[in-house]
């Protein structure tokens, strides 16, 4: 009896270690599991397409704010900005985004004053500006702590654009007008978010961080005096004035 009850409590005990000396491999292969998946975020083959369309318009009889008086006139702006792109890889895109935009600007007069003896008067500016423009850009999508609905954006954009304006003050034999012709160009590097609020709409929130812009302006003043201005600029820290709020479809 004693001798059955031993081989009854070593085979328990044989159990139990085998049980205890599995456990380990186990959670180890299922952790090896975890780690080695990736949640996709954007899948291979899907389209992501987005615009924004702004139009604004103002208009000022005998308007004062501070520094400025008698204020009258009128204006409006127009922009639209249609995005396209593909996903190429999981989680990489590509793809580019056009932009045009109108503004104009009638001032019949307005005055400025900076103190009882110190002002100027403006009347009959009139200026008219148009611009257009491209860009190419590639995106590369990480979820968010494994989830699906939130994801960083790391985004490369290479644009060019260009414009035309003109602006003209006075009338009769005091009519002056200036001419300009624009180009610009730039390479900027802009991180963001993405929280999908559906399987095919996101809200995105872009800010600038890293960027290079190169811009020739061309003026002529009264079809006699020329000028030409370039300019270039970089920068390499966060700037707040870039911030983009967006909506954008993945189809």
């Amino acid at each position: 009896m004693r001798k059955r009850e031993f081989i009854t409590r070593t085979l328990w005990a044989l159990i139990v270690l085998l049980i205890w000396s599995a456990a380990p491999a186990r959670a180890q292969v299922q952790f090896g599991r975890e780690m080695g998946e990736k949640t996709v975020f954007v899948p291979k083959g899907q389209w992501i397409t987005g615009v924004s369309i702004s139009y604004s318009t103002e208009r000022a009889d005998n308007y004062t704010f501070l520094i400025v008086e008698r204020l009258k006139g009128h204006g409006y702006t127009f922009k639209v900005s249609p995005m396209a792109m593909y996903a190429f890889a999981n989680d990489m895109a590509a793809g580019g985004r056009f932009s045009y935009s109108r503004s104009l600007v009638k001032l019949d007069n307005a005055s400025l004053v900076l103190g009882s003896d110190l002002g100027y008067d403006v009347d009959h500016l009139y200026s008219l500006s148009h611009s257009y423009g491209g860009t190419a850009l590639f995106r590369n999508y990480i979820a968010l702590g494994g989830s699906s609905r939130f994801g960083i954006i790391a985004e490369l954009q290479l644009g060019m654009s260009g414009g035309q304006s003109k602006i003209a003050t006075g009338t009769g034999q005091s009519l002056s007008g200036t001419y300009s012709r624009t180009f610009n160009c730039n390479i900027g590097v802009t991180p963001g978010l993405a929280m999908f609020l559906n399987n095919y709409s996101a809200i995105e929130v872009n800010i600038g961080v890293l960027g290079f812009t190169f811009s020739d302006v061309k003026m002529t003043t009264d079809q006699i005096y020329v000028a030409n201005v370039k300019r270039r600029s970089a920068n390499f820290n966060i700037n707040l004035f870039s911030i983009t709020f967006g909506t954008v479809f993945y189809i």
